[in-house]
Order: C-alpha cells, then structure tokens, then sequence
C-alpha cells in the first residue's frame, strides 16, 4: 500500500490539529520510512519476483524490524511518547501512536502472507488484496481521496502555495502511486532502498505545505 498511507495522514489533521502534516506523514509511513535504510545495512532483505501478486513484484523475506505488529507497537510508543515528551499534545500523540499502527493494519489488508507478527517468530499474516488489481485500487484511492477531501475540509489556505501545494502533492502522490502499478520491476533491492529514501522529501512536502494552510474554526 502507497497512496492510503498517506489518505490516512491526511485526514488525521482534522483530530490532531495542533500535528504538523509532515508530522502525521511521519507517522503513518513510519514502518516504510524505515524499511529502506534497514535495506542498505542489510538488516531486512526483498527479492524481485515478477509475477509473485498482481500488483506488486516484490518479494518481502525479512522485515521484522520495520514490519513485524510487534515493533511497530514499539514504533508507536517511541514516536507518541516522544511527542507527548516534546509538545505535551496528548491528543496528537494519541493520534501519532495509532497512525504508526495503521500502517501494519492496512499492509495486512494487501499484503501476502508476509507480514511477522513478531522479530522473532515464524507466524505470518495478510489477507493478499494486492492479488486483484481492481480490489487493491478501489481500498487504496478510498482512502486517499476520503483523507484528501477530510484535510481539506478540516484546513483552508492561507495563500496560493496552500492552494495548489495541496493539490500538487495529491496529483505527485497519484502519479507515483501509477509509476508503481504500471512500470517495469525495479532493477535491484539496492535501487528500490535508493527510490525509497525520496520518500522523505514528501515528509518534507508536507511540513512545507501545512505552513501555508489553517485548521478551519468547528462549523466552517
């Protein structure tokens, strides 16, 4: 999953208000912010494997540090207690912890029975959604286009980079989200973590564009 990461960043500004988008952004894509560094150390491990589901020719065989339920309840804990440490938001880090949690949640929507549920066993889990391209766009556009509406329900712009900064990350987010469904396989894993580590850049996108919007009063 790609775009519903982010759907679901989007539409947790409208009860975590006080949370930069980049922060929410943060936090939902924790797990595959992550992911691609722990790649290059060659402490998890991916296989190009054409043909493996509908969507995606990627092969998860290691990921119990980004990806396991287990570490990611302890990814939770880190980034929502280290913002209620350093902002004494309780709501936001409320919200920050759950975003962490989501993401694990929605992989298992999509994913093969990849997913461990701890470091250290041998269970996994996911319901492989990414076998029908169709079931896998109707989850995925939902939520991204449900998170995208609710965030600009929930702020307004304060100028026209708020405007179409908005709308900007929401058509780059589409069209990364197409480049992925429709391109040719990734050469190698040392080039998926490369391609991976720009994902920060949308972290920062996102950090730039909530300083150009408002969180609309209740009722507006």
């Amino acid at each position: 999953m790609f775009v519903g990461h982010f759907g679901i960043g989007l539409a947790a500004k409208r009860v975590a208000p006080r949370a930069s988008l980049g922060t929410l952004f943060l936090a939902a894509q924790f797990a595959d912010l992550l992911w691609p560094t722990l790649l290059l150390l060659g402490v998890e491990r991916v296989a190009i494997a054409p043909g493996i589901t509908r969507v995606t020719p990627l092969d998860f065989q290691h990921y119990p540090v980004s990806h396991s339920l287990l570490a990611v309840c302890g990814w939770a804990v880190l980034i929502g207690g280290g913002y209620l440490a350093l902002r004494g938001a309780r709501r936001e880090a409320l919200v920050l912890a759950l975003l962490v949690l989501s993401h694990w949640q929605l992989d298992a929507l999509v994913h093969r029975p990849d997913l461990p549920l701890t470091p250290f066993g041998e269970a996994r889990v996911g319901l492989g959604l990414w076998n029908s391209m169709a079931a896998t766009l109707w989850v995925e556009l939902t939520i991204f286009v449900g998170g995208g509406w609710i965030y600009a329900r929930a702020t307004r712009a304060r100028d026209a980079a708020g405007r179409w900064g908005f709308w900007g990350l929401m058509v780059f987010l589409l069209l990364i989200q197409a480049a992925n469904l429709l391109g040719d396989p990734p050469p190698s894993a040392t080039a998926i973590a490369w391609v991976g580590q720009a994902q920060w850049l949308l972290v920062l996108w996102a950090f730039w564009l909530d300083r150009h919007r408002e969180c609309r009063a209740v009722g507006t």
